[in-house]
């Protein structure tokens, strides 16, 4: 598989064109941003670590039956992915209260909620990724009815392998968001799973393990990701 030009650079991920049309080379990198890109910083070694959590976690997900766009790692900071459509629109479990549903309800942090709530958010730097609906999207075109609703099995079904991986390793999966795009005619889970998008806390403490370690100033930003990392059985090297 040969990388070729950039094709596009996000904010903490870049993405390569290869010989083969329908496959990406999906590079990790050490920059951490949030605020949407108002706070940045180079963060050693995080590109390695979140290419093999990611790596860790999508296997997971595809041995449970959850289709990804996940084909392999290349290297530390390498992956290599299939090629997607994706569609503007995140996916967000909440299991705990935390960020910005206590900002915006006004309801305390760590609540346990039951059942989980699942929100819609458009995708949209400018726009401080806004909260979206079922209806919007299909009148906007971004997705179907019937996608809309196997992204929304999908999530849940994320929900049951990810909650038990960490329960069984003393933490708690706070929330998350997924992106989704098609191939084809299926819907497959794209983007990322690491601790730059999910909430993760030690069950016992309470301690923050995520990047809000970053966006709050907690320090040891890195060397906790990698202790999540441990705790599920991923050798960093």
């Amino acid at each position: 598989m040969e990388k070729r030009e950039e094709l596009y650079a996000g904010k903490a991920k870049s993405v390569f064109y290869t010989d083969d049309p329908e496959r990406f080379v999906l590079v990790f990198r050490d920059d951490t941003s949030a605020f949407d890109g108002e706070k940045k910083e180079q963060l050693n070694r995080k590109g390695m670590v979140n290419n093999l959590f990611n790596g860790f976690i999508m296997e997971k997900l595809e041995a449970a039956g959850v289709p990804t766009h996940f084909e392999g790692v290349l290297s530390d900071t390498e992956s290599l992915v299939k090629k997607l459509d994706m569609i503007p629109v995140e996916c967000v479990v909440r299991n705990v209260s935390a960020g910005s549903l206590c900002r915006r309800l006004g309801v305390e942090e760590g609540q346990e909620l039951t059942p989980p709530t699942y929100e819609l958010f458009l995708k949209d730097d400018a726009l401080h990724d806004p909260m979206v609906n079922e209806s919007l999207a299909v009148s906007f075109n971004w997705a179907n009815e019937a996608e809309l609703a196997r992204m929304k099995e999908l999530t849940y079904k994320v929900n049951d392998v990810l909650k038990t991986l960490f329960d069984e390793a003393g933490m708690l999966l706070v929330d998350y968001k997924l992106e989704f795009g098609r191939s084809g005619s299926e819907i497959v889970l794209g983007d990322e799973f690491s601790p730059d998008g999910c909430r993760i806390w030690d069950k016992e403490t309470r301690k923050k393990m995520d990047k809000d370690r970053f966006r709050q100033g907690l320090g040891d930003v890195i060397e906790t990701y990698e202790e999540v990392g441990r705790r599920l059985g991923i050798n960093f090297h």
